[in-house]
Order: structure tokens, then C-alpha cells, then sequence
């Protein structure tokens, strides 16, 4: 005789279909079926209530009442009750109530098939610097792979695009010091560094692993002849003398070295001082992030953006780049402190528009009730992102596939399911912020829930977890509970990583994502509901090192079954 207690939830209702029996119900219902064990199912009969009808006449209002099973005559009262005292209660909470102890369906989850996606994803990137920068061709390329594949899973598509602020990087980028020689021969007297200072000594740095230009940089172009100053700025605090580096170069550390502590300020502020300053360049010295972890002894240069509207004037003539710690630590040993001369080239035009762009597949539902799955595209132009963001594309690529698949299997979900991603996230979340005030009063009148995934990635080595947040305490029960249907059935997946689950107040909503839009900019009034899923382990963030070396597919299966079985529930009820 089988041992049934051994035996996942999964496994339990493989065996009651193979019997013809009903597979509903929690572990020790599918195990007492199977033990041949006499019990009734509480359930509602369709004919004798529409719950659906119930449902419309309520919204979200009472706190969460539970109980395992209720009559048809008891969800009435609750009703009538409810709304004679002028609250009403939430729709998915009376459906919990009615349909009595959940019995949460998970979705599959081809890992293989996310891991053909990323790399479809990467493989569009830039054929020098690799990324899928906002503006670009790739980027346009990016979006239109992305809905082809829609199609190829048969779900209708759109592709909408959006004229913003963009810079557009040229081909021109240098970063050198050199040491003059000694000046002689019939050639004598040309400036020191000419290409007649037979013995100058000349140090190139490489661009996207040595420095990387900033987001809405300038450009600039100073020459070894200028002999630019160079002024070390420290922190770049407000009461550093920056009037010093005026028409010269400041360096600014990320770190307070004496203090230990970090302490620049952001891009944007930082910018903004270089331009009241009157600065030809501001180079940011890495001395805090990613320090010995990818490079031994130095710190890794990153891609950062800053706030466009904060500038009435955005600087043409400023050239904006972050460099290693060791190629910090040599200009001061070098320029400030000693003889050598900077040359700094760096090619942007950062005064026009670029066009972004937003493909979405649509599964159409049996009300305009809608669901979203959000992930931006777009990546920094130094680097595959590989796990920024390619792996959130790929894994709401597969959830999508999957509800095709259960569309044909089982039809229509009760709401409508709008798989989207973004682009311009890296330069401050344009493209959801765009299609939001774009979608306003459909959004406002009809969203139920924007799922967001982002890096939502393991690192294999550091495997240090993902965290699924939300704020509606709701979501999150049920998150709670599909978590340890999970832990069920996959095991083998859910004993490897650790599942950090929490609610937040939508307040305390953190809006470095594209969450942020449908939680802040939908309505006035009101918060949106917002699931979000953040990996770890990504050191390699925003630098050149980002690649598929270290993708870990399997880690997605965390938030894709955990995040699309969640909707599955709601749209299948």
C-alpha cells in the first residue's frame, strides 16, 4: 500500500485524476480521499447564488473575515450586514469566503524555456558595449522580439511608444594621463604629451571597465595641451570649495575614507553643484560598492541616471562619468599630486528626445477587471543585464506562455491578464510612468493588482534569496499560503533558496521600480496594489561583468509559479 502522507499535493492529485476522482481540497482531504475515508465537500452551487453577481455589488472596505465554510444563506448575511453599515467588503475576500479553504493550482515553469528567452534577450544587446540602452536600436529591436513572441504564444499584442528626454551615447570615449618626457631634438619645443615628446608616458583606461559615463552626462573634450587641473572634491559635500574646480575636472568619492561611512550625495545633486560651478568634468570615484567582491582590491565603475526635471537647463558641456577606485587613487597620485596631465573625451548629446517603447500581450477576460505583469527591458549600455532586467523579461515571458496554454486548457480567466514590459526604467522609470498616465482612467476604474519583477534573480554561489513584497495584507496571506503549497510540491526547489515574504505600507513602498507608477500615480485618492518581487546576490549590478556567466534560471521559478499561480487563482476561482 502507497504511503499518501509521503506524497506532495501534486502527487496526491495525479493519483485521485488517474482514479476519477475529485482533486480538490488541501493535503489531508486528498490523503483521506485516497484512504477511502467518507467526507463532504463544502461547496456553493453556481445555480443557487452567483457569487460573481454578489461580488459586483461590494468593493474593498472590511477588514478580512475568515472561516472555513459558510452557507449560501450566511454569505448573504455578511452582505446584507456589510452593506447596511456602509461598508462593503472586498471582492477576492468574499470569494475566499464563499469558496471556503483555498486550494491553490500552481502553474508550471519551464526553467529551459526562461533561459532561451534571456538569452534571445541578450544576444540583441550592442555589438560593442552589449547593452539594450533606452532610445536605441536595440532597444527598439528588444520590443518588437519581445511581442513576436506574444504572438508566437498566440496572445494578441500592442507595441506603444513614447517620445521622452533621452541622451544618445556617439563612438568617441577616452580617458588617459599622460607623463611628460623630456622635450629635445630638432622636434624640441612642442607642447609637452605632443606626439614629439618621445619619452611622455601615456595611460588608457578602458571604457566600461575602467570608467563608465553617467546617465544625461555632457560632452566634453579636454587634451593633454589644456593641461586641465584636477581638483579632488572628497565626498562632494555642499561645503567642499567646488568653486576650485571651476573649467577644470572634480573628483568625487562615493566613500568618506576618514569616517568610513558613505556619504555623496546623488547624481543629480552632485550634476547640479558641477553646473552652478561652472565644471568641464565630474568623474565619480567607486570606493563603496562592489569593493573586492568582483575585482580583488578595487571597486567595479557602474551605470547611474538622475532626475532630468530637476535641471531648468540640463549642462551640453559637462562631461559625467564614474571610474574604478584604482583608476581614482592613480589620477591623484598622478595628476593632483603629481605631474602628469588628464585627457578626458567624452561623446553625448544629451539635449534631444529618444523613443521608448512598451510591448504588451493581452489575454482578454470575462470582465475589464485587470491583472499586470510588468518587467523593463531596457538595461544600462555598459553590460548585458543579464540579471538586470533580462531575467524579469524572461521570467514574465514564461508566465505569460503558460496562461496561453491554460487559456486553451481551460478558458477564459474572470480577469483580463496584461503581460507588459518597459522600457527607459534606467533613466527613471519613464516607460511605466509614460503608459500609466497614458492608461490613467481605464487603470484607475479597473486595475486589481501590478505584479513587478525585477532582478527577481538567485546568484547560485551567494544564494542569498528573493523577497516577495506587497501592500494589501490580503495578497499577501494568500502569498503565504501558495508558498507552502510550493514547498510542497517542489521541494527540490524550495529547500535550495530561501523566501523572504512581507508586507509593507503602500507609504513604505520603496519607488526605485517600476511598481512605482501603478502604486503612486494612478489616482489621487487611493494607493494601487502592488506585488513585487526583488533577487540578491547580484554584484555584477550595472557593470560590464552582468552576463550570462552566473544566470541562474532556476531561481525564477520562485516568483514565476509563485507570483502566476496567485493569479491563476484569482482568474480561475
Amino acid at each position: 500500500m502507497k504511503n499518501w502522507h509521503d506524497m506532495s499535493v501534486k502527487e496526491l492529485k495525479l493519483e485521485l485524476k488517474n482514479n476519477n476522482m475529485p482533486c480538490t481540497g488541501n493535503k489531508t482531504q486528498l490523503i483521506k480521499r485516497l484512504e477511502g475515508e467518507t467526507f463532504i465537500d463544502a461547496e456553493i452551487i453556481e445555480e443557487k447564488i452567483n457569487k460573481y453577481h454578489i461580488i459586483n455589488m461590494i468593493t474593498d472596505k472590511y477588514d478580512y473575515i475568515k472561516s472555513i465554510h459558510f452557507s449560501t444563506l450566511s454569505i448573504i448575511i455578511i452582505v446584507i450586514i456589510g452593506m447596511s453599515g456602509g461598508a462593503l467588503l472586498n471582492s477576492d475576500r468574499i470569494l475566499d469566503i464563499i469558496g471556503g479553504e483555498e486550494d491553490y493550482i500552481l502553474i508550471d515553469f519551464d526553467i529551459n524555456q526562461s533561459r532561451e528567452y534571456a538569452q534571445t534577450l541578450v544576444n540583441l544587446g550592442h555589438p560593442d558595449w552589449e547593452g539594450r540602452l533606452s532610445g536605441t536600436i536595440e532597444e527598439k529591436n528588444t520590443a518588437e522580439s519581445i511581442k513576436y513572441n506574444f504572438s508566437e504564444m498566440n496572445i494578441p499584442s500592442t507595441i506603444e511608444e513614447f517620445k521622452v528626454p533621452m541622451f544618445e551615447l556617439g563612438n568617441q570615449f577616452e580617458l588617459s594621463l599622460c607623463t611628460p618626457g623630456d622635450l629635445g631634438g630638432i622636434l624640441a619645443g612642442p607642447t609637452p604629451c605632443s606626439i614629439a615628446d618621445a619619452n611622455r608616458n601615456i595611460v588608457e583606461f578602458t571604457h566600461t571597465e575602467d570608467y563608465v559615463i553617467q546617465g544625461y552626462s555632457g560632452s566634453m573634450d579636454i587634451r593633454y595641451a589644456s593641461e586641465t587641473n584636477v581638483i579632488d572634491l572628497g565626498v562632494g559635500s555642499a561645503d567642499k570649495n567646488w568653486g576650485t574646480a571651476s573649467q577644470g575636472i572634480g573628483l568625487v568619492w562615493l566613500r568618506d575614507s576618514i569616517n568610513n561611512e558613505s556619504a555623496t550625495e546623488n547624481n543629480t545633486v552632485l550634476f547640479l553643484r558641477a553646473q552652478e560651478n561652472q565644471l568641464s568634468g565630474l568623474i565619480l570615484i567607486n570606493d563603496k560598492t562592489n569593493c573586492g567582491e568582483l575585482i580583488e582590491n578595487d571597486c567595479v565603475p557602474y551605470f547611474k541616471s538622475l532626475n532630468v526635471d530637476s535641471f531648468n537647463n540640463l549642462p551640453e558641456s559637462i562631461g559625467f562619468l564614474m571610474a574604478s577606485k584604482s583608476v581614482g587613487e592613480y589620477i591623484v597620485n598622478e595628476v593632483v599630486n603629481g605631474n602628469s596631465r588628464i585627457q578626458m573625451i567624452v561623446d553625448v548629446q544629451n539635449q534631444g528626445t529618444g523613443t521608448i517603447y512598451v510591448p504588451c500581450g493581452i489575454i482578454e477576460g470575462k470582465t475589464d477587471k485587470l491583472i499586470i505583469f510588468g518587467a523593463h527591458h531596457d538595461t544600462v549600455y555598459n553590460g548585458q543585464g543579464a540579471i538586470d532586467n533580462t531575467a524579469g523579461v524572461a521570467t514574465l515571458q514564461e508566465i505569460s506562455r503558460q496562461f496561453s496554454e491554460i487559456l486553451v486548457e481551460i478558458g477564459e480567466p474572470e480577469y483580463t491578464l496584461w503581460f507588459c514590459t518597459w522600457g527607459g526604467e534606467e533613466e527613471g522609470l519613464l516607460g511605466s510612468s509614460e503608459w500609466v498616465k497614458k492608461h490613467q482612467n481605464r487603470l484607475e476604474k479597473d486595475l486589481r493588482l501590478y505584479i513587478n519583477l525585477d532582478m527577481n534573480h538567485i546568484d547560485l554561489e551567494r544564494n542569498t534569496g528573493v523577497t516577495l513584497f506587497g501592500n494589501n495584507n490580503n495578497d499577501i496571506s494568500h502569498i503565504n499560503k501558495i508558498v507552502k503549497t510550493f514547498r510542497d510540491e517542489y521541494s527540490n526547489i524550495y529547500d535550495k533558496y530561501e523566501i523572504n515574504v512581507m508586507l509593507l505600507d503602500s507609504e513604505e513602498m520603496p519607488k526605485n521600480s517600476d511598481h512605482a507608477p501603478f502604486v503612486y500615480e494612478i489616482s489621487e485618492d487611493k494607493f494601487g496594489n502592488s506585488l513585487v518581487c526583488y533577487g540578491s546576490g547580484s554584484s555584477e549590478y550595472h557593470t560590464y561583468l552582468d552576463t550570462m556567466d552566473r544566470f541562474n534560471e532556476e531561481s525564477l521559478a520562485l516568483s514565476g509559479i509563485i507570483y502566476g499561480s496567485f493569479v491563476r487563482y484569482l482568474s480561475y476561482k
